[in-house]
């Protein structure tokens, strides 16, 4: 039997230049590491991401978290089997004592969790995404279903421009993950090409998450734009658009302060019902703020009434937490919903949620956040839990890449067995 030997953190950076946590986990098979992303965009009722304050890194630095898990979860934890994720996670829960791990930090728990699940998946000499898939109680780890929710354009918190709405994406439709990959693709850099002539070279550079951030004010110069690119690159059939508005970014007071009005809750449900009109959308991610649930549920049942189904997305509403996703379905505020783990902070956790969200019968998106790192544990865990969909950015810069080129292996992987 395989057993965990030591964990030791340390302090790296993440995709924006802020500190974030590493972890090393040894057991007789090797050693098994992880890293933890950190968003710009959080719910209020997202576990706590432990932060040192102070001068240093303008208080973002992240050496207490370092410390709890070399002084306080790795002693305990040594000696244990790492296929019992389940029983760690708890365990490191037990140690924190708090609701929402504010002890020890979400980012310091998560971490040292995905690291006893590689070394819980070599243990078992599976692959990560097939390991998972059984711990989840899932049949197998399938990928043909899986679609990249690809990144395009960029506003809100995430760049520097005056776009409300946080992130326009575009799903391709094709048999393979691949082909639904290439679209995306082929996509992005038709609208980069269309920026550059249209607004000149700065309009293609690009936001956290590596989609282009180019000077538009309008939700629907984004749209146009992106449908534009759809129809030059020859993908009119084959091209859906899903947004993320973060609406709890822009709502202060009872009120959504966008586009330079104020709107009512009302009002923006009719803004969200105009453009559902115009363009091929799919989906919208927190189209209100996270605790205006009467809205969530009036946009939902307006939506569902039609023929077919449009996903009203979870994600601060939701906050990858069973408790939340339960007073969600009660309400019925949304059909879908968004799975971080760094919301919740542990990978069984993350698992409940999922397994809750799926007995609503609702879509699973797994998602990246704005500052991510190059672990690729999102793309093992998308197929594992056999998600349709996966939200990892645009098809530029190596923290994202690193999450498709990923799944692109994984597919190869799942083919060969056949």
């Amino acid at each position: 039997m395989s057993k965990i030997k030591q964990i030791k953190a340390k302090e790296i950076l993440d995709s924006r230049g802020r500190p974030t946590i590493e972890v090393d986990l040894m057991t007789d098979l090797g050693v098994f590491r992880a890293s933890v992303p950190a968003g710009v965009s959080r719910g209020e009722n997202e576990a706590v991401e432990l932060r040192d304050g102070g001068e240093r890194h303008n208080g973002m630095g992240v050496l207490k978290a370092v410390k709890n898990v070399n002084e306080i979860i790795s002693p305990e934890l040594a000696g244990k089997d790492p296929t019992k994720q389940e029983e760690i996670d708890d365990l490191m829960r037990e140690l924190d004592g708090t609701d929402n791990k504010s002890k020890l930090g979400a980012n310091a728990i998560l971490a040292v969790s995905i690291a006893v699940c590689r070394a819980g998946a070599a243990a078992e000499n599976l692959p990560l995404y097939y390991y998972l898939n059984g711990i989840a109680n899932n049949q197998n780890g399938k990928i043909n279903e899986l679609s990249p929710a690809m990144l395009m354009i960029e506003g809100g918190l995430h760049a520097g421009n005056n776009l409300d709405i946080q992130e326009f994406m575009i799903l391709g439709r094709a048999e393979s993950f691949r082909e639904r990959l290439e679209i995306g693709i082929e996509i992005y850099h038709t609208l980069g090409a269309i920026l550059k002539k249209r607004h000149g070279e700065a309009a293609a550079n690009v936001g956290y998450e590596g989609g282009f951030a180019p000077p538009l004010k309008k939700t629907e110069e984004a749209l146009s734009l992106i449908m534009e690119a759809v129809e030059k690159a020859g993908f009119r059939d084959k091209a859906k658009i899903i947004l993320d508005a973060a609406a709890s970014t822009f709502y202060r007071s009872g009120t959504y302060h966008f586009e330079e009005k104020n709107f009512a809750s009302e009002d923006l449900l009719n803004f969200y019902l105009d453009l559902i009109k115009k363009y091929p959308i799919l989906a919208i991610e927190d189209p209100f703020a996270q605790n205006d649930w009467q809205s969530w549920k009036l946009l939902t049942s307006t939506l569902n009434a039609r023929p077919s189904t449009f996903l009203v997305i979870g994600d601060d509403l939701t906050v990858t937490n069973p408790k939340r996703i339960k007073e969600a379905k009660e309400k019925e505020a949304c059909n879908a919903i968004i799975v971080k783990p760094n919301q919740i902070g542990t990978v069984s956790e993350t698992i409940e949620a999922v397994q809750s969200a799926r007995e609503a019968g609702w879509e699973i998106f797994i998602k990246h956040r704005s500052g991510e790192t190059n672990d690729s544990f999102i793309a093992d865990l998308a197929v594992g839990l056999e998600a349709r969909y996966i939200m990892a950015g645009a098809p530029t810069r190596g923290e994202r890449v690193a999450k498709y080129n990923r799944l692109l292996r994984i597919e190869e992987n799942l083919k060969s067995q056949k």
